[in-house]
């Protein structure tokens, strides 16, 4: 998987503002194109920050309103452009239940088949060269954290090391590549750790949805390249988030910071914060001291490959 970059479609939290859609998040991986999460007006968001429509997978984090009923107007739309590719979506209980209902909304039927998956904290969906796995976290309904972690990668070529060896360039060299003994004519057998260095871990993509601080997500985020983290609330809101089951922005920081993420995009923002989240970037930067930003809407970021 050589290209892994995130969409920020919507960076609201209840509801949206001028400036900030409700939630949503595309991640480009690869070939894939996967939506976490789809609130309302989702779809608009795609079309102005240039996503495209070939969506393979939504995953949901909850169900609360603001965070899936984008997806009923979305299948509608994908429908008269003509797909005919399977939908599957994914997400906590009642996952089943409520996106039934969503899919068969209306008079009209899809044209399109549409599979529904729940996920418990642990389960994992395998995609062509990474894995998403499902976290526990902290809300007052059941909901889920998601884990995008890309294999591994074998180790750097090494191609003075080929050449001694005797290894004709052209396919075999692919075949080492990809971790494939080939035989020489001489008989020999040259195996894949002769010319390759120490393989190279993937890269993980965190994301947590709507939680309170909590050990399951710390752990999941261990290492990550970047943890996408809820931050409603500022310090002088920590009663409100107590109460609602989310996070100030540092709590989200402290996160990161036991997890040793590598970097931290703050999203999720309460209306107070819109226009000027200025206060929690300032408070996030106190607990964790890699790099931080505030996610907006049209935020796209790249995530490089591991050295």
């Amino acid at each position: 998987m050589s290209l892994l970059r995130l969409t920020f479609l919507g960076t609201s939290a209840a509801q949206p503002t001028l400036h900030r859609g409700l939630s949503g998040l595309a991640v480009k991986a690869d070939a894939d194109l996967l939506l976490f999460d789809c609130g309302e007006g989702t779809q608009r968001q795609m079309v102005r920050f240039g996503t495209g429509f070939t969506v393979d997978a939504a995953f949901f984090t909850h169900f609360h309103a603001d965070h899936y009923l984008g997806i009923i107007g979305f299948l509608r739309t994908l429908g008269m452009m003509g797909r005919t590719e399977p939908m599957h979506l994914y997400g906590p209980p009642p996952a089943r239940r409520l996106l039934h209902q969503a899919v068969h909304l209306g008079l009209e039927s899809l044209a399109f088949p549409v599979e529904i998956h729940e996920l418990k904290d642990g389960d994992s969906v395998r995609r062509n060269g990474y894995t998403v796995h499902a976290v526990g976290v902290d809300h007052r309904i059941h909901a889920l954290g998601y884990v995008l972690a890309e294999d591994g990668r074998p180790g750097r070529f090494h191609l003075e090391k080929a050449r001694e060896l005797g290894v004709p360039e052209g396919p075999s060299f692919g075949k080492l590549q990809k971790g494939e003994s080939i035989t020489l004519p001489d008989g020999r057998v040259v195996k894949p750790e002769d010319v390759l260095g120490e393989s190279r871990s993937g890269r993980r993509l965190v994301i947590s949805g709507d939680t309170r601080p909590c050990p399951s997500l710390v752990q999941a985020a261990k290492d990550a390249d970047l943890l996408v983290h809820e931050s409603t609330f500022s310090d002088d809101e920590q009663a409100r988030a107590l109460e609602t089951r989310h996070s100030t922005a540092r709590e989200a920081a402290q996160v990161a910071k036991d997890a040793g993420a590598r970097r931290l995009i703050l999203t999720h923002l309460s209306s107070r914060h819109d226009t000027d989240p200025g206060r929690l970037l300032t408070q996030a930067r106190e607990a964790f001291k890699g790099p931080v930003e505030v996610a907006f809407d049209g935020l796209t970021v790249e995530l490089p490959l591991r050295d």
